[in-house]
């Protein structure tokens, strides 16, 4: 609310935020947040005792129902690790969630999908930002996955036994730099072209918009070398 002119001050937005009933802020990495305001807003007769209670009830109700308060013992999720969240039975529900959820906005000509048996002998060209580089694949508020299982499009590709060649033509998604040589080169020995492009929380993410829908940097020029 203070970003958006609303309030002027932590304690205003303080204030008004309980008022409204809310009764959670998530503020990761402040220490001088805003709910820290409560008890200088509670002195001063802003909001009143039995409203802090009113608020805080059904939030701690609701964390003693999830069971964070009980002995580590009684959870049944404390002796998870990755040898279960990371196990075959998982992963293949994982991808299967995947492919089941993907949405092809055009698909001319049944292009897709690309079957490992159709690529034997073709060559492929796997470009752009997003090609290889598995720190920005994750959108904002994602969990940060454990880097062997992370499989980028490169990476997926050669699994399937095709003959991939590789080249991001930009390091970052921002793509401020662009090698338009090295990109024709592969592009043009490849028989499929896959290019990879997008924005990614280096250059959009919560409180950091943008004014405009197009491709940042030299991508789109990428994008119009590779189809040429």
């Amino acid at each position: 609310m203070l970003g958006h002119h609303y309030t002027h001050t932590f304690l205003e937005t303080a204030v008004a935020s309980v008022n409204a009933g809310c009764n959670l802020e998530l503020s990761y990495g402040m220490r001088n947040n805003v709910f820290m305001h409560i008890p200088q807003a509670l002195a001063m007769g802003n909001i009143t005792l039995q409203m802090l209670r009113d608020r805080v009830r059904p939030l701690f109700y609701t964390r003693m129902r999830l069971g964070e308060f009980d002995p580590p013992a009684m959870n049944p999720y404390s002796s998870l690790d990755l040898s279960v969240v990371q196990s075959p039975e998982h992963r293949n529900l994982s991808l299967e969630a995947a492919v089941k959820s993907f949405v092809l906005l055009k698909n001319v000509r049944g292009t897709l999908p690309l079957r490992a048996r159709d690529l034997s002998g073709q060559r492929l060209a796997v470009v752009g930002p997003f090609a290889d580089n598995p720190r920005v694949l994750f959108g904002d508020y994602a969990p940060v996955p454990e880097p062997q299982y992370i499989y980028t499009p490169r990476r997926g590709l050669e699994m399937l036994g095709a003959n991939v060649s590789f080249t991001a033509g930009c390091r970052e998604p921002q793509c401020r730099r662009y090698s338009r040589e090295e990109l024709v080169r592969v592009v043009g020995a490849a028989d499929v072209v896959l290019i990879c492009l997008g924005t990614g929380v280096d250059v959009e993410t919560e409180a950091k918009d943008r004014s405009d829908l197009s491709l940042p940097g030299h991508q789109l020029e990428l994008l119009q070398d590779a189809v040429q």
